[in-house]
C-alpha cells in the first residue's frame, strides 16, 4: 500500500465523508484511522503498532511540531484580541461608522476584499484579522456567514501566492535548489498564476454582477434581515471608539511584519559563514531575503503576542477595559477558537498519516513519468496532479517541495519551466481552496464564524469554475510556449478572461 493510490484513499475517505455528512471531526477520525490500519497491514505490526502509529507517529508528533505549536498559539492568541475588541466595544464602533460610510452590501463586500488584498503577509493572519475586522460591516449589510467565509479564503492563499513579500514567497523560494534565486524565479512565475489572480476578479465579478449559485445563493437568500451583533456588542460597551479596533489591528500588523523579518535574520549583524566565522550578515540590510528566510510560525507568535500585550495597556490607559475585564477574555478567546484547533490537529494527524503512506512518492513518481511525452499539455497536466495533491493532503507547501524541484528539474531552462512552476503553485493553491482538511480553509471558517462543512460546500462550485478556466488557460499557454513568452501570457490571458466571464454571464442568465 505504501506508495500506491492506497496511500491516497485515507484522505480522499475523509473529505468524501465530510462533504456528505456534514461532520468534520468524524470524517477526519475516521480518515486517521483507515490510514494508521493500512500502515499497520503494510508493515506486519499488528494491533499494537496500529495503535502507536496514530498516536505516537501521528496526534503526538503533530502537537509536538514547533511549527504547528506555533500556529495554535496564534490562533488563541488572534481570538483572545477579537475578544478583547469586542468587549472593549471597538467592533461595534467600527460596525455602526462602517453603516455610515458602506452603503450597501456591495461595499461591504468590496471592502472586505480591498482588505483582504492589503494583509498580503500571511494566510493564517489575513484569515483571522479580516474576518474580525469586517464580520460588524457584513453583517450590518446581510452577507452571510458562507459569503464572508468565501471572501476571506479567497483572499488569503491566493492573494499570498502572488505577493513577493510573503510568507508563502518565502516557502516557494525554499524549494527552489541548485544556487537559483528563488524570489526572482517566483516573480517570474506571477503574470502565469492564472487561479490566483482569476480568482481575484472572478471575486470582484461576482460582487458587482450581484448574483450567486450553487449552495452559495442558498444562504444569501436565507439571510432576508440584517444581523443585529454589533447593536448587542455596543448595549455592553459604549465606551469603545473606532480607534478601539484600528489600534490594536495595526499594531498587530507592525509587530507581526516586524517578527517575521526578525525571525529572517534582519536584525541580526553577524552570523556564521561555511567556516563557523561570524561575517557581516547581508540580509541585515535586505528586507526581502530576510522575509524569504523568515518561519511565519515563530514571527506570527512574536508579533501576535506583543500585540496582544500593548493592546491590553492601551485599553487599560484608555479606561476601556480594566486589566481583569482583559484577563477574561483570555478563556474566552480560547474557546472561540477550539474548534478551528480541533479540526487543525485532526487534520495535521491526517497529513502524517499519508505521509507515512508514501503519498508523495506516488504523486512525485506521476509527475516524471509525464514529463516525457506531451511537454505543451505539461503546465495543465502538473495544474491537474498539483490541485488532486493539495486537496487530498489540505498543504499547499507540501504540494510546492514535490512539484517544484520536479518541474527544474524536468526544464532547467526556458518559458515552459517558468510556466510549469506557476502551475504548480497555482495547482496548490487551488487544491488547497478547495479541500476541507486545509489549515487555510478551517481559519477561514473560524474568521467569519461559520460552519466549516457549509463554508466547503458552497465554496467548491466557485473554486472549481475558476479551476476549470484555469486548466483551459494553462494549455493555451503549453501550447504558445514556444512564441515570446509576454506574448504567450497576453494570448493565454484573453482566452482565460474570456471563458471566466463567458461561464458567469452564462450561470446569471441560468439562475
Amino acid at each position: 500500500m505504501v506508495g500506491t493510490f492506497w496511500a491516497l484513499v485515507p484522505a480522499i475517505v475523509a473529505i468524501v465523508l465530510a462533504l456528505c455528512t456534514k461532520e468534520v471531526y468524524s470524517s477526519l477520525f475516521i480518515g486517521i484511522i483507515i490510514g494508521g490500519l493500512f500502515y499497520a497491514i503494510d508493515a506486519g505490526t499488528g494491533f499494537t503498532g496500529f495503535l502507536t502509529h496514530i498516536t505516537s507517529d501521528g496526534l503526538v508528533s503533530s502537537l509536538a511540531d514547533s511549527y504547528n505549536v506555533g500556529i495554535l498559539i496564534f490562533l488563541v492568541i488572534l481570538g483572545t484580541m477579537v475578544a478583547l475588541m469586542n468587549k472593549a466595544g471597538g467592533s461595534a464602533a467600527f460596525g455602526n461608522w462602517a453603516k455610515k460610510h458602506i452603503k450597501s452590501k456591495v461595499g461591504a463586500q468590496v471592502a472586505t476584499i480591498l482588505l483582504g488584498i492589503l494583509i498580503f503577509i500571511d494566510d493564517y493572519f489575513n484569515c483571522l484579522t479580516v474576518g474580525s475586522v469586517m464580520k460588524p460591516v457584513t453583517d450590518k449589510h446581510g452577507v452571510s456567514k458562507e459569503k464572508l467565509a468565501y471572501l476571506i479564503d479567497a483572499t488569503a492563499a491566493p492573494v499570498c501566492i502572488i505577493a513577493p513579500i510573503s510568507s508563502w514567497a518565502a516557502a516557494v523560494a525554499g524549494f527552489v535548489t541548485e544556487g537559483e534565486n528563488g524570489i526572482e524565479l517566483f516573480c517570474k512565475a506571477i503574470p502565469f498564476n492564472f487561479y490566483a489572480i482569476l480568482t481575484i476578479v472572478m471575486m470582484f465579478a461576482m460582487v458587482f454582477m450581484k448574483f450567486e449559485y450553487g449552495q452559495m445563493s442558498k444562504y444569501e437568500k436565507a439571510l432576508s434581515t440584517m444581523n443585529d451583533t454589533a447593536d448587542e456588542v455596543a448595549d455592553e460597551n459604549t465606551k469603545g471608539k473606532v480607534c478601539d479596533l484600528i489600534i490594536p489591528v495595526a499594531i498587530l500588523i507592525v509587530l507581526c511584519v516586524l517578527g517575521m523579518i526578525y525571525s529572517g535574520g534582519f536584525f541580526t549583524k553577524m552570523v556564521e559563514d561555511d567556516g563557523g566565522n561570524l561575517v557581516a550578515n547581508s540580509s541585515y540590510l535586505n528586507f526581502i531575503e530576510a522575509f524569504s528566510n523568515s518561519d511565519a510560525s515563530v514571527g506570527l507568535v512574536l508579533g501576535s503576542l506583543g500585540a496582544l500585550i500593548i493592546t491590553i495597556i492601551y485599553y487599560m490607559v484608555r479606561k476601556v477595559l480594566s486589566f481583569k475585564a482583559s484577563m477574561l477574555c483570555l478563556p474566552d478567546g480560547f474557546k472561540a477558537m477550539v474548534p478551528a484547533i480541533l479540526i487543525l490537529t485532526l487534520a495535521w494527524t491526517l497529513k502524517a498519516m499519508t505521509d507515512s503512506l508514501g503519498a508523495k512518492d506516488y504523486v512525485a513518481g506521476l509527475v516524471e513519468s509525464s514529463a516525457g511525452g506531451l511537454k505543451a499539455f505539461l503546465p495543465a497536466i502538473v495544474f491537474i496532479i498539483a490541485c488532486f495533491l493539495a486537496f487530498a493532503t489540505g498543504t499547499s507547501w507540501g504540494t510546492f517541495g514535490i512539484l517544484i524541484p520536479i518541474c527544474i528539474a524536468a526544464f532547467p531552462t526556458g518559458s515552459l519551466r517558468i510556466i510549469s512552476i506557476s502551475a504548480c503553485m497555482a495547482g496548490a493553491v487551488c487544491g488547497d481552496h478547495c479541500s476541507p482538511i486545509s489549515d487555510t480553509t478551517i481559519m477561514a471558517s473560524a474568521g467569519a464564524q461559520c460552519a466549516h462543512v457549509n463554508h466547503v460546500s458552497t465554496q467548491l462550485p466557485y473554486a472549481i469554475t475558476v479551476a476549470a478556466v484555469s486548466f483551459i488557460a494553462y494549455i493555451v499557454a503549453g501550447l504558445t510556449q514556444n512564441l515570446n513568452i509576454v506574448v504567450s501570457c497576453i494570448i493565454s490571458w484573453i482566452v482565460g478572461l474570456t471563458a471566466l466571464f463567458g461561464v458567469l454571464i452564462f450561470m446569471k442568465k441560468k439562475v
